[in-house]
């Protein structure tokens, strides 16, 4: 008689229970030993501090017995959530269970979210030039559709004042 290795339920599991392994292993990466500290932010940190920042990562010091929590947040908010250290120190611990948390250090983001990427300009696309222009036409005579005709004529009259641009500049 052979031992399952692990038990099948029948009908419907939560999702929770699905992604959990998932979760608490990516968290780990970051130093979160509970993975609640993540998922459920906007009860441990209360509807006051939640909207303000997002944990980011905990680091374990070599010296000091707590960790620090580090929270990512944006301008505007900084000194707000500087004010408001030690009572989200005091939630974050109570999720905790215990004094985990000794420090919270507070990184600045750009002032229109709490997005990691970095915003681009957008740079505006370069008017075709008339030659090229008048070119494209011939590019696009066989299609029927007018939509599609007039895309390709687009395109064409781009790709051809990029050309003639480069060839000129070397």
């Amino acid at each position: 008689m052979s031992a399952r290795p692990f038990k099948r339920s029948k009908g419907f599991r939560q999702t929770s229970a699905l992604v959990e392994t998932r979760v608490r292993t990516a968290s780990e990466g970051r130093g979160f030993a509970v993975s609640r500290l993540l998922t459920r932010w906007e009860e441990v940190a209360g509807p006051d501090l939640a909207p303000l920042c997002r944990p980011l990562k905990v680091g374990y010091g070599r010296s000091s017995l707590g960790a620090t929590l580090t929270v990512l947040t944006n301008g505007p908010s900084a000194p707000l959530l500087e004010m408001q250290k030690e009572t989200l120190r005091t939630r974050v611990n109570a999720c905790y269970g215990y004094n985990a948390i000794s420090r919270i250090a507070i990184t600045q983001t750009a002032p229109d979210g709490l997005s990691l990427e970095v915003a681009k300009p957008v740079r505006e696309a370069p008017k075709p030039d008339a030659q090229a222009v008048a070119k494209a036409p011939g590019y696009a005579k066989g299609v029927g559709n007018d939509d599609l005709r007039q895309a390709l004529e687009d395109l064409a009259a781009n790709v051809l004042t990029r050309s003639a641009r480069r060839a000129g500049s070397t």
